[in-house]
């Protein structure tokens, strides 16, 4: 991470000291352990540092498109350092992962992590224009959080097995795998909306940002004509109206909508969950099994 130019120290050195979860490095570490009687090795490492680079990259990159202030409880890139700034930090960060890959000739961990780089912009760009019209259809939701997160997850996991086992079928199976864990993450992530945790976002966000999650969907899907027309025109409308919003968030609620997300999340899970008893139990799997039921489970 570090550079000649002193501003960029300073902002990497923010950055590395509020760092997440890590729970993507997690994913890769677990892999590769679980497929290689628990050796890892200098790919490996380097694979579970590109993908957090880029994490953070697509995170500094999604604060400025959403003018967001607040990440993680602290202030984000943009709000202490501007937009501009904030691009460029984004951009280094990408490129620091790249070459990473490239100076240690990992193509083919660089391969995986560029196409799911080309899916996470893809997934943002289909969800902005679906936004535009509101006419997001079950199969289109699950397309765009495919795309937009579990991608990165399904990149984690098949990196993992790409590391010590290369050019084999487990990196295949560990990208649906990480895939099936993503798809379960991002459905929390839009549950949250409707919940009264503080988890770092204000409940109704998505809302306001006229975000088409799962749990609205069904709602819509099963809403007679009259409360269709008003649940749109609220979500169009009246975003930023805080009772209007309450009372849609409330509609969703009695409608069955946050049980049904629930339950579609529960499904991912256990598809997942599926593929890793297809392989011998080992601390290494129980370890990512516990990672699966975290996804469903965490409170933030």
């Amino acid at each position: 991470m570090k550079s000649p130019v002193p501003l960029l120290n300073r902002i990497t050195y923010y950055i590395v000291n509020r760092k997440g979860k890590q729970m993507r490095p997690m994913f890769v570490f677990l892999t590769a352990k679980m497929l290689n009687d628990g050796v890892v090795n200098e790919r490996t490492y380097r694979g579970a540092s590109v993908i957090e680079l880029i994490h953070t990259a697509s995170l500094v990159h999604d604060d400025v498109v959403d003018d967001s202030y607040k990440r993680r409880g602290f202030f984000s890139i943009n709000a202490l350092w501007k937009n501009k700034i904030a691009v460029l930090v984004g951009d280094f960060l990408l490129a620091r992962g790249m070459l990473l890959s490239v100076d240690h000739g990992d193509f083919d961990l660089l391969r995986i992590i560029s196409a799911a780089m080309r899916e996470i912009s893809e997934g943002e760009l289909l969800q902005i224009e679906k936004a535009r019209r509101l006419d997001i259809t079950e199969e289109v939701y699950y397309e765009i959080i495919r795309q937009k997160t579990a991608t990165l997850i399904a990149a984690c996991c098949s990196l993992g097995a790409a590391s010590v086992k290369p050019h084999s079928g487990e990196v295949e199976t560990f990208r649906k795998f990480g895939e099936f864990c993503g798809m379960a993450f991002q459905i929390k992530d839009d549950l949250f909306d409707y919940g009264e945790q503080r988890i770092g976002k204000p409940t109704g966000i998505d809302i306001k940002e006229q975000k088409m999650t799962l749990p609205l969907i069904y709602a819509l899907n099963h809403a007679a004509e009259d409360q269709r027309k008003w649940l749109i025109n609220s979500v169009k409308n009246h975003n930023k109206d805080r009772k209007r919003v309450r009372e849609v968030i409330a509609y969703v609620k009695d409608s069955g909508g946050l049980d049904y997300a629930e339950a579609k999340m529960l499904e991912f899970r256990d598809q997942a969950l599926e593929i890793l008893r297809s392989y011998p139990e080992s601390a290494y799997r129980n370890a990512l099994e516990l990672m699966v039921n975290y996804v469903v489970d965490r409170k933030i």
